[in-house]
């Protein structure tokens, strides 16, 4: 594929703009920019929906922002490139990401760290930071990207740092949810957690984080994956995902933790929470064995939450952790996660419930507002 037919031009195509909260995407035609330096224009295949875009639709987030284009579970095709880009040419495969590497700062030279000192999350700014201005718009109106990706876009222009390039025989209908949640969850388990082979883990939710850190925990060779949710109708699905036992907190007149305990003689090896709920947070530390015992919290908590258990808990050999986007670099390591579902290590068709063409997105948001399935897989072509 050459760029020579539109590279430097406007772009006018099919997007999926949120003109206020709450209320339907509106399938409109934008005009789209050309990418400036170090910027990406990139022609999205599938897109799919994460809790986090109706999170930011809903104007639950910190600043409303609108008119908006959301989105950022995707995978697509470099249309072309802007001045300063080496490392991608028209027609690679990518996924975009919501966060990103930049490869210069303190943080994408440790190898500890993957919160890029320019590129990290922000879900304030709707604007390319080149230039603090939109490559959306309608009729000269600016429209404002969300999270640096907005990828219910037929063409979005990305920044460098926020694009992974994946092997192009991977098919981006399955290898799109990897640019968020299940990767959140999948690293939260094999990069933080690390559960030995025959150990227990308990997860805490079961929504897509949750059974991909269920499912992280089946690729590490555990031998009792535990699943706690307060909605009974997860558990028969994640059976899928390796859960072999399933606990409801509402079941119980005591604390969870303390079920698990004696579930397990003491307490589990490896807990991962995925919720975001303080009480599971708690939870989730308190029901790790002593001596050798590890959480990992992933789910964001309120802002006005506070952790609260006693300190013996640590004295005694516990360990707490907090993971972002399962501490996965963008650029450098989520080619290797694609590797591992094409060699049949790690299975995704089981994530995706549901597919809709592009101008019934809105199908999607219904799903996911009334809890039914998990990934709706999104085609741009129809």
């Amino acid at each position: 594929m050459s760029s020579s037919s539109t590279a430097g031009q406007v772009i006018r195509c099919r997007a999926a703009v949120a003109w206020e909260a709450g209320k339907p995407l509106v399938m409109e035609e934008v005009e789209v920019a050309p990418p400036q330096a170090l910027e990406v224009r990139l022609k999205i295949l599938f897109t799919s929906l994460c809790h986090t875009d109706v999170y930011f639709w809903e104007a639950k987030g910190q600043t409303p922002l609108f008119p908006r284009i959301f989105g950022h579970e995707a995978g697509g095709i470099v249309e072309s490139v802007g001045e300063g880009v080496t490392d991608l040419k028209p027609g690679d495969h990518v996924l975009p990401v919501f966060t990103g590497e930049c490869k210069e700062c303190r943080h994408c030279k440790s190898e500890e760290s993957n919160m890029c000192d320019l590129l990290r999350i922000n879900t304030d700014r709707g604007v390319m930071l080149n230039d603090g201005k939109s490559r959306f718009s309608i009729n000269g109106q600016p429209i404002y990207h969300f999270v640096g990706t907005s990828t219910f876009s037929e063409y979005t222009v990305v920044h460098v740092g926020c694009v992974a390039k994946i092997n192009p025989a991977a098919p981006l209908d399955k290898v799109c949810v990897l640019s968020c949640g299940i990767s959140t969850g999948l690293g939260a388990t094999l990069n933080v957690a690390k559960p030995k082979k025959g150990s227990t883990v308990a997860v805490f939710g079961l929504g897509a984080v949750g059974l991909a850190a269920a499912e992280g925990a089946r690729i590490s060779g555990a031998s009792r994956i535990i699943g706690i949710d307060l909605n009974a109708k997860r558990f028969d699905e994640a059976k899928k995902f390796g859960v072999t036992e399933f606990v409801n907190p509402k079941d119980h007149d005591k604390p969870v933790q303390e079920v698990l305990a004696e579930m397990t003689d003491g307490g589990v090896d490896r807990s991962i929470e995925c919720t975001g709920s303080i009480n599971a947070m708690i939870s989730a530390f308190e029901c790790v064995h002593d001596g050798w015992g590890v959480a990992v919290l992933v789910g964001v908590p309120n802002k006005d939450d506070a952790f609260k258990t006693h300190p013996m808990n640590f004295l005694n050999e516990r360990t707490i952790k907090g993971t972002f986007f399962g501490n996965y670099k963008p650029r450098s390591d989520l080619p290797s996660v694609v590797e591992k579902y094409m060699n049949k290590e790690l299975e995704l068709e089981k994530f995706i419930t549901h597919e809709v063409s592009f101008s019934e997105i809105n199908k999607a948001f219904e799903y996911m507002l009334r809890g039914d399935g998990l990934r709706c897989i999104i085609r741009m072509d129809a």
